[in-house]
């Protein structure tokens, strides 16, 4: 199969992540031609002055819809693009100037369609979007799911770093109207009708995440709330890990109850996790202050996502 690349970009009030993205884009190793479609959601603050400047670096094409939500927005792009391959980025990303080449060479040696890649935490970031990076993709934190693939079976794609071939779009129809765990929805759907996923280590992105504690404990609360969403609809899908996090945080209360009664083994336990965490953010990021935060983001992402799903197992009626 010759692809043809067509990169789906949604955006939302954030016309400097998309310069910051387009300009990566430009610098890319790549020789083959590829377009890029910049898919403005109902912004009030829009992007097309952005756009307008880059047109002349690359093949760009920009649309503006009424806001409907990012899963719509993608589906958007991808009924108007004209490659066989759509390759769907968040606006809030920087690409790598290897990025295509290194999907061309995975597709070529290895086809399937859909794929998903890893990020990283680019040097520019600031320290709190180093310490969600590593709270997001560390082993101790969500066992590697999300890029490491030693920890993980068969890949779930996420979307702000997703390939689908334009045949696999048609048979799924893309994206659903879910607002949180769209990606993964669409993965099990992919899996439904016989089409294969990959994780490219090599095709990952610098994702800038959330500027904020309390943005990145409202992501992870979504994400929580999607998964009794998604085992109800995929009932084969549900496993028990996904209770941890909820579990997580009750027994944080119970080891807090025990220590004030002067039992203070379990509150150990979780002083012993979290100096672990810190030490590891510490030589993976070789910085303290990125340690210490990493404790805390590391905190929010359990305390978010445990509640999320607890809402939504207990209460789904407010998730509607």
């Amino acid at each position: 199969m010759s692809l043809n690349f067509s990169l789906i970009i949604p955006v939302y009030n954030r016309p400097n992540e998309i310069e910051e993205l387009l300009e990566s884009l430009t610098k890319q190793d790549f020789s083959d031609d590829f377009e890029v479609l910049i898919i403005e959601d109902g912004s009030t603050d829009k992007s097309n002055l952005i756009v307008e400047k880059y047109k002349t670096e690359l093949d760009l094409k920009y649309f503006f819809k009424e806001n409907s939500g990012a899963g719509a927005s993608r589906n958007f792009g991808m009924q108007n693009a004209s490659g066989n391959y759509f390759i769907i980025l968040d606006s809030d990303v920087i690409v790598p100037v290897q990025y295509l080449s290194e999907v061309q060479k995975a597709l070529e040696t290895n086809f399937t369609d859909a794929f998903g890649g890893p990020d990283a935490a680019h040097k520019s970031f600031t320290s709190l979007q180093k310490a969600i990076n590593y709270s997001m993709t560390s082993v101790l934190t969500t066992g590697g799911i999300r890029g490491k693939k030693q920890a993980v079976g068969k890949f779930q794609p996420r979307s702000f770093n997703l390939g689908l071939s334009q045949i696999a779009f048609k048979k799924t129809q893309g994206f659903s109207k879910m607002k949180n765990g769209e990606d993964i929805d669409l993965t099990f759907r992919l899996w439904e009708n016989d089409c294969e996923t990959q994780l490219i280590e090599k095709a990952f992105v610098y994702h800038k995440r959330r500027s904020s504690i309390q943005q990145f404990f409202k992501q992870t609360f979504g994400f929580g709330t999607a998964r009794p969403i998604l085992n109800k609809k995929y009932p084969t899908t549900a496993k028990p890990t996904y209770w941890f996090p909820s579990l997580f945080i009750i027994g944080i209360d119970v080891s807090i109850i025990l220590a004030i009664l002067g039992y203070n083994q379990l509150l150990y336990f979780y002083g012993f996790y979290f100096l672990l965490i810190f030490l590891d953010s510490l030589v993976q990021n070789k910085n303290l202050k990125v340690a210490f935060l990493s404790v805390f983001t590391s905190l929010t992402q359990f305390l978010g996502y445990g509640l999320g799903f607890l809402e939504s197992q207990f209460y789904p009626k407010k998730n509607k």
